[in-house]
């Protein structure tokens, strides 16, 4: 019933169809009886409804189809009353068709019984004074049996075809969630198998890149000491710039070894753990670095810990897993780090693509990341940090797929309740896990 209500209310306001009714009831009222107003009347009051019916039912969608069926059937009663000497052999009585055929239309099979019913009882209710002037015989009680029957067949043949169509478009319409899940998922496999083949031959470039640059940085920095171990004393401001340019080549090697982290080829050894544990350890690492480097921070950052009861062990590599937590809650810790906020920490039971694991939220209250940035934040030497080289979440991405996990950024659907950033990361149960791994 709603899906045709939805039709209904989709349609224009007067389509072809409801211009052959109009003409199909001004061909009836040019028939005889012609001079009986009444009629005429009754046959206006036809056309109003049926040009009508899709407003009504718009503003009414429950209530609307019984106003429509009532009032075709009292329509079709007073119509019998003005065309025949006796009502109940007027020739108009298949406008009775109407209301049984409009119920076929809205309603299921049984309340088109039910309506098909009514009607068939206002076109009886003229047998009552048919029976006061004349005598019928079981003939007539036949072709009036003839006839009801007829209304009834109508109206569940057109019941029929409409729970027909109605499944029909149905089973289209999943079937079309389908097609576009599908794409869904095929699009987000071409675009990891992309950025998998991205990272691949960004990695081996970075290798290469990395071994290159680390050693000449080992003699620049071994030089610089050890100028400022001879200068000493004698000389204030050259020991002060050999001690800036080993600082600096500090900063450079801890860089080289991000690289180099990320070119590595990942080795993951799964081992089924706590989860829960796993992130208590992060969260207490990351806190205590960020209490050493910024002891003196504007901000408090308060940690809120939401874990689902009884989780299941989950297929972890527990360096790797540590790593990745410890990189998304450092990153949740930096962008309250000016103002202070709440860093929340979910762990729950989830499925997604039909495999059943356990599902981890880190979300932050700091600014969040820009929409323009939450397809790529991923890739690597992408950030939202001014001093950011752009390969933590690149490194996190990498470490969750060799999990067989995944992992996304809230989009404002996901059901984060923060407005800054939410990293929302999956990993299959253990059966799934160690399947894909082997």
């Amino acid at each position: 019933m709603s899906q045709s209500i939805r039709r209904e209310q989709s349609r224009p306001a007067i389509n072809w169809m409801d211009g052959l009714w109009l003409v199909l009831l001004a061909l009836l009222a040019v028939l005889p009886p012609v001079r009986e107003y009444h009629k005429q009347f009754i046959l206006l009051g036809f056309g109003v409804l049926q040009l009508s019916e899709g407003w009504l039912i718009a503003r009414l969608p429950r209530r609307g189809p019984i106003y429509i069926v009532v009032l075709k059937i009292v329509l079709a009663t007073l119509l019998l009353d003005h065309t025949g000497e006796i009502p109940i052999n007027s020739y108009y009585y298949p406008i009775y068709y109407l209301p049984a055929v409009t119920a076929a239309e809205y309603f299921g099979p049984w309340a088109t019984l039910f309506w098909t019913a009514l009607a068939s009882t206002a076109y009886c209710s003229y047998l009552y004074p048919a029976l006061q002037e004349y005598e019928i015989n079981a003939e007539d009680y036949g072709r009036l049996a003839i006839r009801i029957v007829f209304f009834f067949l109508a109206a569940m043949v057109v019941n029929r075809f409409v729970v027909e169509n109605r499944r029909q478009i149905k089973r289209y319409q999943e079937l079309a969630e389908t097609l576009a899940e599908t794409n869904r998922r095929l699009e987000q496999a071409q675009e990891e198998a992309r950025r998998s083949e991205r990272l691949a031959a960004l990695g081996q470039m970075s290798a290469g890149l990395a071994h290159e640059i680390r050693n000449p940085l080992g003699v620049i920095k071994g030089s610089a000491e050890m100028l400022h171990q001879k200068l000493g004393e004698s000389n204030p401001l050259a020991s002060e710039l050999a001690g800036y340019i080993s600082s600096e080549t500090n900063r450079l090697s801890a860089l080289v070894t991000r690289f180099l982290d990320f070119a590595r080829p990942l080795h993951v050894e799964l081992t089924p753990l706590d989860i829960t544990a796993v992130l208590d350890r992060a969260l207490h690492s990351v806190s205590l670095s960020s209490a050493q480097s910024s002891p003196q921070k504007d901000g408090i950052v308060r940690v809120e810990r939401q874990y689902e009861a009884n989780l299941p062990l989950v297929p972890l590599d527990e360096s790797l897993s540590e790593q990745a937590f410890a990189n998304l809650i450092q990153n949740a810790y930096d962008a309250m780090s000016s103002s202070g906020g709440t860093l929340r920490v979910t762990a729950a039971r989830a499925n997604s693509a039909n495999r059943d694991g356990v599902e981890v939220r880190i979300e932050d209250s700091g600014p969040g990341i820009p929409a323009e940035l939450r397809e790529q934040i991923f890739n690597p030497f992408v950030t939202t940090k001014k001093t950011g080289v752009g390969l933590g979440l690149s490194i996190v991405s990498t470490i969750v797929d060799g999990h067989h996990g995944t992992i996304r950024v809230d989009g404002g659907k996901e059901g984060c309740d923060q407005n800054g950033a939410c990293f929302i990361v999956f990993f299959p149960e253990g059966d799934e896990a160690t399947a894909q791994s082997s």
